[in-house]
């Protein structure tokens, strides 16, 4: 990831982000799982949506309908807020999160338990920084899970990136 998205996906700057983009998700039923800025063929804004609900585990139920919605109104709502977003071109992109949905809060590393993850942290911890194992939910500040018969606690501000694996 070059500069400029990285310092558009600092911590600040997200949490002012998703101040936008949130309202916008709940006036058309769906909740925002995440949003950040990638330089994939160019500076482009990803915003994964999901529709709650009880058969929504895994984010099933938005609709190509649901994300032309959001992009639409998405859209406008950035186009105010000009300190959020970068001068010049960039996309935006609404999607699902897909099978593999990212994990970001320890909401969600509850709301997952019992499921299969993956896992990197920014540090080593016990000498790895790649876990991959049974989401056991959270304690504390802390994803617990279970990896080759072992029990893991990684601190939450550790956790680089964080999905679901999809198993056939």
């Amino acid at each position: 990831m070059s500069g400029s998205a990285e310092k558009l996906n600092g911590t600040t700057h997200l949490a002012q982000l998703r101040q936008i983009v949130e309202p916008v998700c709940a006036a058309h039923g769906v909740a925002l799982v995440d949003a950040r800025f990638t330089n994939e063929h160019g500076l482009c804004l990803r915003v994964l949506i999901e529709r709650p609900g009880a058969d929504a585990k895994r984010g099933a139920g938005v609709s190509l309908d649901d994300c032309q919605q959001v992009s639409r109104d998405l859209s406008t709502a950035l186009d105010v807020a000009e300190s959020l977003v970068p001068t010049g071109a960039y996309r935006l992109e609404v999607g699902s999160p897909g099978l593999d949905r990212p994990l970001i809060t320890l909401a969600d590393f509850t709301r997952f338990a019992g499921e299969p993850i993956k896992l990197q942290t920014h540090s080593p911890i016990d000498g790895r920084r790649k876990f991959s194992g049974t989401l056991l939910g959270t304690e504390a500040d802390s994803v617990k899970l279970e990896q080759d018969g072992q029990v893991v606690l990684v601190p939450h501000t550790e956790i680089a990136k964080a999905h679901l694996v999809y198993r056939f």
